[in-house]
């Protein structure tokens, strides 16, 4: 686990300290520009799904990384399917890449995904399997169970 927090530990201390989540298009475009798409982050990911994933409901499997890490919550999800609806009271900050296919996430493509203050999604994935690490802001997060 070490070597996962090395990857985004640099990841939160910015969120944490420069990021503006009510702009989450700038949130998103200095992301992709400061850390890119993490190549070591993923190969971390893809070898340890099992340990970083271990419950599975549907389609999706999940696990949490840690309650609270720089302010965040950490959590891992690996999907390709519909997912649960919910609202993000401070935001959401996701980095999403394919494990197969050409999956979207809520339609958007692997990257760097940000969601500003008060939104909601679905969280579903179409076209493959994507693999998720997201963090929330104090990990705040509603669902929606409909």
């Amino acid at each position: 686990m070490d070597a996962i927090w090395a990857e985004l530990d640099p990841v939160i201390e910015y969120l944490d300290s420069e990021a503006n989540l009510a702009q989450p298009e700038a949130v998103r475009d200095a992301l992709t520009a400061k850390f890119g798409d993490l190549p070591e982050l993923q190969r971390l990911c893809r070898e340890n799904i099992a340990v970083l994933c271990p419950r599975e409901a549907g389609t999706t499997r999940f696990g949490r990384l840690a309650k609270d890490r720089g302010g965040f919550s950490v959590d891992a999800v690996v999907s390709s399917g519909a997912g649960m609806k919910h609202t993000h009271p401070l935001g959401e900050i996701n980095f999403a890449f394919a494990l197969d296919g050409e999956p979207t996430f809520d339609g958007d493509g692997p990257g760097w995904i940000v969601y500003g203050p008060d939104t909601t999604h679905p969280a579903n994935v179409d076209g493959g399997t994507m693999f998720m690490i997201y963090l929330l802001p104090q990990g705040q997060i509603i669902w929606h169970r409909e």
